[in-house]
């Protein structure tokens, strides 16, 4: 397994690239507003996208989506439906934009190679929201869930602080330690932010 991390759009969006080392098959997770450098490191890394997974409807994590998708029709996309619409102020029509949108929802696994991701519905920064875990890795990538030392916004049009909340103990229940892709800034661990993440701490009260 390997995993690419780029960093892009005004936002400063993470976007990833998970990738089956033995297959070369690939995810890329987020896809934010450059479709054109992901292409050139996907082909850099010799990697094929078998998927293009969006953790929530905001353009930031989605705007590449339409124009990878026509570079790679034969990749999937999948967003969860509560999302397709894109969602609040940060809308982004993926579905009108994208015909063969897939929907995913909680629990759902997606083979990748000899890696398996798991969906987790994790709704409060939008409806929509998801992490993808990477079982048998420790691997969690959060969007717009869980930050370093903090969390995705809850002020926006279709957040809901409370519906976070739950969310964010859902994550700290998970066993064991995990690696922590965010949605923007620095990797972490869960172990980290059960320690350090006032807002984790306050939804394990």
């Amino acid at each position: 397994m390997k995993i690419v991390s780029m960093v892009l759009g005004e936002l400063g969006t993470n976007c990833y690239l998970l990738i089956d080392e033995a297959t070369k098959r690939a995810a890329v997770i987020d896809p934010a507003d450059d479709a054109e450098a992901i292409r050139r490191r996907l082909e850099a890394e010799g990697a094929a996208p078998q998927y293009l997974l969006l953790t929530h409807g905001h353009r930031d994590h989605t705007l590449a989506a339409p124009a990878l998708h026509a570079l790679y029709p034969a990749a999937e996309v999948y967003i969860h439906p509560l999302d397709k619409h894109g969602a609040g102020s940060f809308s982004y029509p993926v579905d009108a934009l994208i015909p063969t949108l897939k929907y995913y929802a909680d629990g759902d696994t997606l083979p990748l190679g000899g890696l398996t991701l798991e969906v987790l519905h994790t709704p409060g920064h939008t409806e929509g929201s998801v992490c993808l875990l990477v079982r048998g890795e420790g691997v969690l990538f959060a969007g717009d869930t869980l930050f370093a030392g903090s969390i995705g916004r809850v002020d926006l049009d279709g957040a809901v602080p409370e519906k976070m909340l739950s969310s964010l103990r859902r994550l700290a229940l998970l066993e064991g330690d995990w690696a922590v892709y965010p949605g923007h800034m620095e990797p972490t661990t869960l172990a980290r932010e059960r320690a350090y993440n006032p807002y984790l701490k306050m939804a394990m009260r």
